[in-house]
Order: C-alpha cells, then sequence, then structure tokens
C-alpha cells in the first residue's frame, strides 16, 4: 500500500498545467506521477488552445480539465477536494508566474527545468518557496536513477576522497541538421523569448551540471565557455564546451552538443577524487563503476549487494530488470510525495527522501546558464557562477 493511503486514506491529488496527450514530457510526467500510486492526476490544462485542453482532459479520464490556468486556479481554489500539488511542464517562459501562482494558492510544486528565465527571477522564486513553506521539485530527472544516489553517497562517505576532476558529456544527434519544425517556427525551443538566452544551455547542458554538482554536492565557483550553433543556417545554440573550477580547487569539462550526426543520447558522468574514481552511463543506468586507487575496478548494479541506503531506496525490481528513463522521475514523484504526506502529519521525513532536486538547485542551474551565456558573449572569459540561494 502506497504511504498516501496508509497515512492519509487517499491518494495524493495532482495538478498538471502542459504536457498536452502528443508531448513526450506530458506522459512521463503523468505516468512517473502515478507509478507508485501516490498520486492520481485530477484536474489539468492540457493546451494552450481552452477548446483543445478541455478535450484532451476529457479523452484522458482527467475529472477537473481546464480551458487555462486561470480557470485551473480558480476552480481548485472552490473545490471540495482541491489538488494537492501541481505539476508545470509548461514553455521555459511560465514557469517562474505558474510557480508563484501555485505557490499563492497554498500547492506544492514539482516544475520542469529550467527554473526560470533569469537569475532574479530564480533568486526570487527561492525566497518564496522557502516563505510558504511547500515542497518545491525541479524535474532533473537524471539525479532519479539508483546509481546516480549510489553515487553521491559514495562520494559523501568519502570512498572516492577529496574530489579533484570531474567530466559529463551529453551528446545527442537529433539536431545534426535543421529540422523541419525549426524551419517552420514550431519549435519554441527555438525561441529565445520562449525558451532562454541558449537551447543547449537551457535544454541539456544544465543537467550536465545538475548532475554532476548533485553527485558531488558542489556548485561550481566559475566557467570558462564556448557555446555556438554549428549547423548553418540555425540561430539556436547547438553546442557548448565548457571548463569549470570548484571551490575546492577540482577542475570540470563538459562537451555538450544536440548537433552530432549519429549521436543517440550520450549522457555520462566521470569522477576522479584523491582516492579512485565513479563513473556512469545513462545508457546503461543500472551499473556505476568504481575505480579505487588500491585495487581492482569494480561494477555496482541496481538491485544487487553492495549498495547502501540511498541506492536500494529507488530501487523498485529485482536485480536483472532494467529500470529506465521514466522509472526515474518516478522516484522524483515517489520522494516528492513522501515529502507531502510527511508535512501534512507533521512527521519527520526519511532524510533519503530529500535527495529530490530542490528550488535552490533549480536557481544554481540558472546561474550556471548565465555564467556560460556572459562567457559566450566575452569571447570565453573565465565568469563566476553566482550564489542565488
Amino acid at each position: 500500500m502506497s504511504k498516501a493511503y496508509q497515512k492519509l486514506g487517499r491518494k495524493l491529488r495532482l495538478g498538471v498545467i502542459g504536457g498536452g496527450p502528443d508531448s513526450f514530457i506530458g506522459s512521463i510526467h503523468r505516468s512517473a506521477a502515478t507509478m507508485h500510486e501516490e498520486f492520481e492526476v485530477v484536474a489539468g490544462v492540457f493546451s494552450s488552445n481552452p477548446e483543445r485542453s478541455l478535450l484532451a482532459g476529457k479523452e484522458m479520464g482527467i475529472a477537473r480539465p481546464y480551458a487555462d490556468p486561470d480557470a485551473l486556479f480558480a476552480g481548485e481554489a472552490n473545490a471540495d477536494d482541491p489538488i494537492d500539488a501541481l505539476a508545470i511542464m509548461t514553455p521555459n517562459n511560465s514557469h517562474y508566474d505558474l510557480s508563484c501562482r501555485a505557490l499563492d494558492a497554498g500547492f506544492n510544486v514539482f516544475c520542469e527545468k529550467p527554473l526560470t528565465m533569469t537569475e532574479e527571477e530564480s533568486a526570487d522564486l527561492v525566497k518564496r518557496v522557502n516563505a510558504a513553506g511547500k515542497r518545491y521539485c525541479v524535474a532533473y530527472g537524471y539525479s532519479g536513477y539508483a546509481m546516480v544516489r549510489q553515487a553521491r553517497d559514495l562520494v559523501a562517505q568519502g570512498v572516492i576522497g577529496n574530489i579533484t576532476m570531474v567530466q559529463s558529456n551529453y551528446v545527442q544527434g537529433h539536431l545534426a541538421t535543421l529540422t523541419e519544425s525549426e524551419l517552420s517556427g514550431a519549435n519554441w525551443h527555438m525561441k529565445p523569448d520562449l525558451a532562454g538566452p541558449s537551447l543547449i544551455l537551457g535544454d541539456i547542458a544544465t543537467h550536465s551540471y545538475h548532475l554532476a554538482s548533485y553527485v558531488m554536492s558542489m556548485e561550481a565557483a566559475s566557467l570558462s565557455a564556448d557555446v555556438t550553433a554549428l549547423v548553418d543556417g540555425r540561430d539556436a545554440d547547438d553546442y557548448c564546451g565548457i571548463l569549470l573550477r570548484y571551490p575546492n580547487k577540482a577542475r570540470g569539462v563538459f562537451w555538450v552538443t544536440q548537433a552530432a550526426a549519429g549521436g543517440v543520447h550520450g549522457l555520462n558522468l566521470t569522477l576522479y577524487g584523491t582516492k579512485g574514481g565513479l563513473e556512469w552511463h545513462q545508457e546503461q543506468p543500472n551499473e556505476l563503476l568504481v575505480r579505487p586507487i588500491d585495487k581492482p575496478a569494480y561494477i555496482l548494479t541496481k538491485g544487487g549487494t553492495g549498495l547502501t541506503g540511498a541506492g536500494s531506496r529507488v530501487s523498485h525490481v529485482a536485480i536483472g530488470h532494467p529500470e529506465g528513463y521514466r522509472e526515474a522521475f518516478a522516484n522524483l514523484y515517489y520522494d516528492f510525495a513522501s515529502n507531502i504526506v510527511d508535512d501534512l502529519r507533521n512527521e519527520t521525513p526519511d532524510p533519503l527522501s530529500l535527495w529530490n532536486p530542490t528550488v535552490e538547485e533549480g536557481a544554481q542551474g540558472m546561474a550556471f546558464v548565465y555564467a556560460a551565456v556572459r562567457s559566450r558573449d566575452n569571447d570565453g572569459k573565465w565568469e563566476p557562477v553566482k550564489d542565488l540561494t
């Protein structure tokens, strides 16, 4: 039985804005939220077109579909059984406003990345979340993988010593040529007024940055970035190479692109410290390679022996059965639900349930993006990464 049923006698009620029936990320969110039977999706806005939103909600069996966000906030304010949380998966330029409105309405928030459009909005949202006392999770889905959490725990335990080097590559190929949606103007990700100042930085480089920061529990101090568009005829950035410096003198290298012809997904993380190293590849997510300095390398496997509580807690099926992208997202919702239930019952949360990406982590993602933008605009000049928390 789910924790929500055990503690509350009901599932938590989730509302969503964005992610209609044809949206890849929308189906990921809805199925991930309900995978562990902690949430049920009871309300939502599924299109910027009011008629399509209502129709889509009805076709998906949503109890309370709404025409637009105004209708949702008004309707849930008067509902006998209002939503406990709101999931936001709209274009980037609406994240801040919808988050503020959700917090003002008393809802917990699960929001897609990047957090906002500006550093100022991010810093303000951190203050608003803390003042509201609500749970806020940012959809850095890769932090939900069991072996990523295992890696974080090993670093925290000092298994590889003090971090000296980090590398994260994220090499995709779906934008190796100009796309039809790009040429027609239908792809909002290519529009700075909707997506932010850099496609590559806001869309996937922020994942590389968060993954490294999450596992190390450390933000970068400064960076030097080469950010550009490599495909002829494209204005939006599709490539970045970034050097990073960390407060403990560690060094980092990121290679991130969506324009690698033949590339598939290619997200990986490699860490080295004074006692050894760790390596994780998202396309083989159930394995973590550990490289001690004084003994042979070995592989930890999801659901297998040798895991700490951090890795075991989010391994839900038996060893040998893969758990992937959707399950990682579901782990974020699993912890999100656990925290909401504990808050409703005034109970102390399991410390490992607090490993979800926070609003502060989302804000630091924006600090990374804008430091890289400033460096891009100044021919790779080293720029500080601001503390927006």
